[in-house]
């Protein structure tokens, strides 16, 4: 009996350990998230959209499970939400959106996949970035 309520102590313990190690990844991955989207937004760079998804998507896929997770909520949301917003501020149709959305999902795959998020860099884009 000594043994088995050892045991699920144990395992209690290694449990809330992975849980805490999955929500510091998951919190990190946030700030990968959104440091990305200020670049995005501070470069003002025609073009470099899909690189900032795919860098923002890496970065916080190399926190561990808990930063993939995040990214892909965060991304998933993000794109939801420009299905209710973007047509209207930027003019797009709906064949555009759905385009554009395809593209977005496919950076955001690819960085969460570990591939280089270089492969989408515009020429020109400053070494900041």
């Amino acid at each position: 009996m000594k043994l088995f309520t050892g045991l699920i102590l144990c395992s209690l313990v290694l449990g809330a350990h992975s849980l805490l190690s999955f929500l510091g990844e998951a919190f990190e991955g946030t700030k990968d998230m959104w440091r990305a989207f200020s670049d995005m937004r501070e470069a003002g760079y025609i073009g470099a959209d899909k690189y900032f998804h795919a860098r923002g998507n890496y970065d916080a896929a190399q926190r561990g499970p808990g930063g993939v997770w995040a990214a892909k909520v965060i991304s998933d949301a993000r794109e939801a939400l420009q299905a209710i917003t973007d047509p209207v501020f930027k003019g797009m149709t709906r064949e555009e959106l759905r385009e554009d959305t395809k593209a977005d999902q496919f950076a955001n795959e690819w960085g969460w996949s570990g591939k280089d998020p270089n492969h989408f860099r515009p020429p020109g884009l400053p070494d900041k970035y």
